[in-house]
């Protein structure tokens, strides 16, 4: 085997490989980050930032690999895949709860991730012809005004939460607010059905594009943000209607959002909590961006000023879920 040959072996499975250490890395910064009571030290603190910030560079690795010419279109998929690790781990973990599952979390993932990168590699043959993507525009019309109805729900949900940087008080009170409208009888059902609707399309599209490397920075990260997302909505309902409101008969406010009482920093399983909060406010708004950015290049605006926005979109974007995840961390001006 030459050497480019292992090295293009080692591109196809970095992703899997990543994704897989995933929950040791939680693991490891609960290690570090210790129970509520504990007083980290400097180095424990030092060691817990390490780990949390490679927890976030497993998405940014798949959505890197993913960019990569010549790999085959399983390969592309499971990087994008792996960009969706921090919110699948969360996802795994209400499935796991709601199963009554006695397997631990970290085994079952890496039995998925495993199971993920030998299909991968036993259909790379048969994969490695579709080059072909079929039409999307009706899709991505369809996606796209159903984007357009859920925005509203959507930026105000993400507002409700930058208000927990003054208080689960504040929080509280907007969020009243908000649900006067879309906890309506006939709203909510209308909303759920949106949105499944918005995963579902989002996920057909996503599939199909990454048949392809995108042809531009920006187009990649729409479509990472699009697997993502479709698997941080799908397991947000999830999450809030079944396992909440179902089975465990509680109110989804800000006690449920923050893991109280012992929060989303020092509880080993809460913590997993954190990235795929932070990723899920970021890839929202970083989605929404770019296809505005779609919308004003189709509407005339020049492809450098249009780009200029979506920096700007997206640099905006990472200080807004910043300032959430701040304020779920109890963080206050």
């Amino acid at each position: 085997m030459t050497q480019s040959c292992r090295g293009t072996r080692l591109i196809r499975f970095l992703p899997a490989v990543a994704a897989g250490m995933y929950p040791f890395l939680v693991q490891a910064f609960h290690h570090f980050a210790g129970p509520p009571a504990a007083h980290a030290t400097m180095p424990q603190r030092a060691g817990a930032a390490m780990f949390l910030i490679t927890m976030l560079i497993v998405p940014a690795l798949g959505i890197v690999c993913a960019a990569i010419p010549g790999q085959g279109v399983g390969a592309r998929r499971l990087a994008y895949a792996s960009v969706a690790a921090p919110t699948l781990y969360v996802f795994l973990g209400v499935v796991q709860t709601l199963a009554g599952s006695p397997l631990p979390d970290a085994l079952v993932w890496c039995l998925i991730w495993l199971s993920a990168a030998a299909y991968m590699e036993t259909t790379r043959g048969r994969l490695q012809g579709t080059r072909r993507k079929p039409d999307l525009a009706r899709w991505r019309v369809a996606h796209g005004v159903t984007g357009a109805i859920i925005l509203f729900y959507a930026l105000f949900h993400i507002a409700n939460h930058v208000f927990g940087l003054i208080g689960p008080e504040a929080y509280a009170a907007v969020m009243d607010l908000g649900r006067k409208v879309y906890r309506a009888p006939y709203i909510e059902p209308a909303l759920v059905l949106a949105l499944f609707f918005q995963v579902g399309s989002g996920l057909y599209v996503a599939w199909h594009e990454s048949i392809v490397v995108p042809a531009d920075f920006q187009r990649l990260i729409q479509v990472a943000s699009g697997f993502y997302l479709s698997v941080f909505l799908l397991g947000h309902m999830n999450s809030v209607f079944i396992y909440a409101r179902t089975v465990l008969g509680i109110p989804t406010d800000w006690a449920f959002a923050t893991g109280a009482p012992t929060g989303l920093i020092h509880d080993a399983w809460n913590i997993r909590l954190l990235p795929h909060y932070a990723l899920g406010v970021f890839f929202m708004l970083a989605h929404l961006v770019s296809g505005f950015r779609i919308v004003v290049i189709a509407h005339g605006v020049s492809q450098p000023i249009a780009n200029r926005l979506w920096t700007t979109g997206v640099s905006v974007s990472a200080l807004v879920a910043t300032a959430i995840i701040a304020g779920m961390c109890g963080v206050r001006p």
